[in-house]
């Protein structure tokens, strides 16, 4: 029996911005999972590797597959982010213990063609909390035009003794993104920027 109890997936497309014409449209997608936190009830436990090992590859590939089916594919996909809401029952350890695992992040990252390490948020939240889960480049962390967001949030999750567990993707960059790149950027220090105030 899965150990999901709840899907939430989002897509949108945006084709105008300002009023004027996108140079490409961009998709952005996410899928949100309750599930509920094997932790939740048990006090401190000292080891968490044994239900994310158990857990967390399992959540990867439903998110996963969810995302390549409303994005057009892993190949189409050009950035990612994963975030977690912690029910109230829980610790925000718990939903780290999920998402920045190997567990979770090595399958993700391999099962959307991904390199790079991948951006997250976590929190502790009551139910109906707004996931915003960042996004960057999937292989080139550096390329600030795909640097961007997402929301997401599952009406009735986490319930205290919940957690939910994202991810969210993107086909493209911010529209009209222009201001430069990471990898481009001159040299600024505090001291380069004397006499600029």
């Amino acid at each position: 029996m899965s150990p999901i109890r709840r899907v939430v997936t989002s897509c949108e497309e945006l084709s105008l911005e300002l009023g004027a014409a996108v140079h490409t449209p961009v998709r952005r997608g996410a899928v949100a999972v309750a599930v509920r936190n094997p932790w939740a009830g048990r006090g401190v436990v000292a080891d968490l590797r044994p239900e994310a090992e158990k857990l967390a590859p399992v959540l990867a590939r439903e998110i996963a597959d969810r995302l390549t089916a409303v994005l057009g594919g892993a190949d189409a996909i050009a950035s990612f982010g994963k975030a977690a809401l912690v029910g109230l029952d829980g610790e925000a350890e718990h939903g780290d213990a999920l998402i920045h695992t190997p567990y979770f992040g090595n399958v993700l990252r391999e099962l959307l063609h991904g390199t790079s390490i991948i951006a997250f948020s976590e929190e502790r939240a009551v139910a109906g909390t707004t996931a915003t889960v960042p996004v960057w480049h999937k292989t080139e962390a550096a390329t600030r035009s795909h640097y961007s967001a997402t929301q997401i949030r599952v009406p009735d999750g986490p319930r205290p003794d919940e957690l939910v567990i994202t991810a969210a993707a993107a086909t493209g960059p911010r529209p009209n993104a222009r201001i430069g790149d990471r990898s481009t950027d001159p040299a600024v220090t505090l001291e380069t920027l004397e006499g600029t105030r």
